[in-house]
Order: structure tokens, then C-alpha cells, then sequence
């Protein structure tokens, strides 16, 4: 039966005054973050959303290519809608990364975990996951070797609270993308980020990670990472070599 928080499109009591078809799209994506429908699942079908929400088929149509612009829903032909999962290797791999060799196919990278460490976050890092005063913070740092070169020194934090028995042990017995791992192991979706891009001089323990010469020039990543509703969920910083790398951003 559905959720009857779900129910019904929202009334003009609300602030905002979205065309219907947004309505509808945030609706479904509270069923989506509450796992009404899991990670690679159909969804139900334009007509029985129809249904449920007393709205035309066209109006769930718009709402699902809406979900489907923003990656949380797949379209297949012939089979249906179905939840978008980090599991695809498109969606894992090469979404979210960005860093690609001046030369030859883009691959993915093989992913070490250094050490995964619990503590207070620093005062910007506890103001950008809005987190409480108290939170605790798990903080990863892991290598993305290219070609057997190491190239990215991730540095990556999320609340504590959020992944309640993560371990190296945990991540390493995984196999799979990072954030594939964290939607399948602790049930968070990360959906979209913001990042903002600099450049740094490595100092002595990257640059021995990194196998380079301190001092080197190297790419800063700061992303900030959000789930549904956005909210943030993850403070990541990548130090990139791009002696044989770039980072790639396509627009439009």
C-alpha cells in the first residue's frame, strides 16, 4: 500500500507553487529516499503512478524524465524505470570522477584504502556537513593508482552517525566503486556534489604517497557531496598529479 504521506500532491498551503510535474518528482523522490523502491529496482509504472497520485500519465511522465536528468532513475527500453544505483559502472566510475590521462583510454583506476580514522571534524568540515556540536566524523584516505601509478590522494569524510561499522576491513572486502559501497553497505546515495578546484604543492607524506617530489605541483579537488534533499553527507579533498592527468568537466 503506498505511504499516505505520499498519497496526494502537495496543496497550495506549501510556500512554493511548483508546476505539477515537480510536485509529483518530489514526491517520488521521498519514496525514493525512504528505499520504497531499492537500488536497481523498477519502479511502478507511469499508469499506476498515475493513479496513485490522481495526476495524468503525461504529468508522471514529465516527473520521471525530471528523476531521470537528475541520475536517480535509469529508463530501459522495454523493461521500465528502474532506481539508479553506483553499481553501474557508467554512474560509478566516471560520474563522479573526473581525472583522466592526457593520453590513451580512460580506465578505471585500482582504489587502496590507506586507514580509516574516527575524531571531531574541524570547525569547517562540522559547518559544511551541518553537522551537531558532539558528532563524530570518519575520515578515509585512499590512493587511485593509474596504471599502476599512483595519481589521487583522497582525503574523505562523512558523519559518523551515517556509517555506523565501517571499517577497512569492511571497504576492502568490498568490490566495487566507494560509493557504491556506501549505498549498498549503509543505505546513502550520494547524488550530486559541488567541487571547487586549486592548485597546491605537495608536501612530504603526499608527496612520498604520491611518489613525487615535494613541493610538486599538484591539483586540489575540494567537493562537497549531497544526497536527497540535499543534504551534504561528504567533505572529500583530491590531490592530483596531472603530470600525465588532467581533470575533465563536460559541459552542456
Amino acid at each position: 500500500m503506498p505511504r499516505s504521506h505520499n498519497s496526494a500532491v502537495p496543496t497550495p498551503t506549501t510556500p512554493s507553487f511548483a508546476p505539477l510535474y515537480l510536485q509529483i518528482k518530489t514526491l517520488l523522490e521521498r519514496s525514493l529516499e525512504a528505499r520504497e523502491w531499492q537500488p536497481g529496482e523498477a519502479i511502478p509504472s507511469e499508469m499506476e503512478l498515475a493513479r496513485r497520485y490522481a495526476v495524468s500519465q503525461g504529468t508522471v511522465r514529465k516527473a520521471i524524465d525530471a528523476l531521470a536528468a537528475d541520475n536517480l532513475v535509469v529508463r530501459r527500453q522495454g523493461k521500465g524505470t528502474f532506481v539508479a544505483t553506483h553499481t553501474e559502472e557508467r554512474t560509478s566510475v566516471f560520474r563522479f570522477l573526473r581525472i583522466r590521462p592526457n593520453e590513451g583510454a580512460a580506465l578505471a583506476p585500482r582504489r587502496r584504502l590507506l586507514d580509516v580514522r574516527r575524531g571531531k571534524p574541524t570547525a569547517d568540515v562540522a559547518r559544511l556537513l551541518a553537522l551537531k556540536p558532539g558528532e563524530a566524523v570518519l575520515t578515509l584516505r585512499r590512493v587511485l593508482d593509474f596504471a599502476a601509478t599512483p595519481v589521487v590522494l583522497d582525503e574523505i569524510t562523512v558523519p559518523a552517525a551515517l556509517f555506523r561499522g565501517l571499517t577497512k576491513a569492511r571497504y576492502d572486502a568490498y568490490r566495487g566503486s566507494m560509493y557504491a559501497f556506501f549505498e549498498s553497505e549503509f543505505g546513502v546515495r550520494m547524488l550530486k556534489a559541488r567541487e571547487k578546484i586549486h592548485a597546491v604543492a605537495a608536501d612530504t607524506v603526499t608527496a612520498e604517497l604520491l611518489g613525487t617530489a615535494v613541493g610538486a605541483p599538484l591539483l586540489a579537488v575540494d567537493r562537497l557531496t549531497l544526497t536527497y534533499g540535499d543534504r551534504p553527507v561528504e567533505v572529500r579533498r583530491g590531490l592530483c598529479v596531472t603530470r600525465d592527468h588532467h581533470y575533465l568537466n563536460e559541459l552542456g
